[in-house]
């Protein structure tokens, strides 16, 4: 494959599918209306005078278990919001709270364990601008709970009071440890996929720039040398077959990289077509040819062909391939050094269209490494024939220099002697 775009085929671990909610709310709602019917209930067994205060109780807890059931956001209202307001009402209740220091003891553990859902629920899904004050908050409710009961017992006192946040506070902990630990998962899993997402799009990018626009470039010089006059009839077939030519790389690039984004469907593309022979199948379903220092002859002889400026006047290139460096680059180092020559020719084709001589040489270096040298005398000082927008391009050996980097290697370009420009890449060896 001409472009070395991978896909990442991975949905992100977060991604559901669009009937898994519906079918959580479904059970969900139903069963949060079951548990508020349970707490109100007891409500009706308890003796005329404390009957309010024992529905203040059964209102708090339910509330309490409803907010830790039901989905969220619902509406306009999110789980931040509806996590402080039971937190609030539950505070408020210790603190007002009127009837027999009995009551809070049969609906205290319900709305303990609810305080505790919701906090884990908190800590996981709520923004990092927001798990801070509204998990405090709910919290401060949980550990402060069993004081409800304990200030108002007529044998109580501090020390029962104290024995009552810590076993209060120990399982809390356990809970927002268990909470921070799967949100830091998920945070990290988010990295990962973006991550994922940013080098695909900047393997598109490359490939993009590497392939499609060096053979558009090509096409536009062609075209514009189909400009001149008197031209022979031979002349213009010629051109137009390699007009032809240069257009259908270009296509046969765009439709791979098409199907490296593609997501992976079994052996067929999406119009039921087989991939073409001589393209492996990735472990994810991309087909991912690699280019590499095989390729440069055919590369430079199609360049040679075509000429730096398009004319008739085609510079003399040649390609230098010493035998020993067959193997000694990874896979990955060979398509970069495939991209640096590619990159190389293009410059060329844009910047020093009337160059008489073109090389591309290859050779072993020291310790094991592969020297890289794509070279031009430059010819007659003319304007370039590519016109191009002020600011456009400029990344092209930027980014070939990131990459001959992450292998290990260097990459410099500058002027040669006794003149034209010089490109050279060095890449460390397997």
């Amino acid at each position: 494959m001409r472009t070395e775009a991978r896909t990442s085929s991975a949905q992100p671990s977060s991604a559901q599918p669009s009937s898994a909610r519906p079918r959580s709310a479904r059970i969900r709602r139903p069963l949060a209306a079951v548990s508020a019917l349970a707490l109100l209930a007891p409500v009706l067994l308890a003796q005329p005078d404390a009957r309010a205060a024992a529905a203040l109780l059964a209102l708090t807890a339910a509330f309490a278990a409803v907010v830790a059931l039901l989905p969220w956001p619902a509406g306009r209202i999110t789980l931040g919001a509806a996590v402080g307001a039971v937190a609030g009402a539950s505070l408020l209740v210790d603190l007002v709270y009127p009837g027999p220091y009995r009551l809070p003891a049969f609906w205290l553990p319900f709305e303990w364990l609810a305080l505790l859902g919701l906090l884990f629920r908190a800590v996981r899904g709520l923004s990092d601008r927001r798990v801070g004050p509204v998990g405090g908050l709910l919290g401060l409710a949980a550990v402060l709970l069993p004081l409800r009961f304990s200030l108002r017992t007529p044998q109580g006192g501090a020390a029962w009071s104290v024995v009552g946040v810590l076993l209060s506070l120990l399982p809390l902990l356990g809970v927002a440890g268990a909470a921070l630990y799967l949100r830091v998962l998920d945070a990290r899993r988010e990295r990962a996929v973006a991550r994922a997402r940013r080098e695909q799009r900047l393997e598109v990018a490359r490939g993009l720039h590497d392939f499609v626009a060096h053979e558009i470039t090509g096409i536009v010089l062609e075209a514009q040398a189909g400009q001149l006059p008197d031209q022979e009839p031979g002349e213009t077939a010629a051109l137009l077959r390699r007009l032809e030519e240069a257009g259908l790389r270009a296509l046969d690039s765009m439709d791979e990289m098409v199907g490296a984004l593609r997501e992976p469907g079994g052996e067929s593309g999406r119009d039921g077509r087989s991939d073409p022979p001589g393209r492996e199948k990735a472990s994810d379903g991309a087909t991912t040819r690699r280019l590499g220092l095989a390729d440069l002859p055919e590369l430079v002889t199609r360049f040679g062909a075509t000429g730096a400026g398009g004319t008739t006047g085609a510079p003399r290139a040649t390609a230098e391939l010493a035998p020993e460096t067959a193997g000694r680059l990874s896979a990955e180092a060979e398509a970069t050094a495939y991209a640096v020559v590619l990159e190389a020719l293009t410059n060329i084709r844009r910047h020093a269209p009337q160059a008489t001589e073109v090389t591309v040489r290859v050779a072993p270096g020291t310790d094991g490494t592969v020297e890289l040298t794509v070279t031009d005398d430059g010819g007659p000082s003319r304007r370039p024939l590519l016109r191009r927008r002020p600011g456009a391009g400029g990344t092209g050996l930027a980014g070939l220099t990131a990459r001959a980097a992450a292998h290990g290697g260097s990459l410099t370009a500058g002027p040669g002697t006794p003149g034209g420009w010089r490109v050279s890449c060095s890449l460390p060896g397997r």
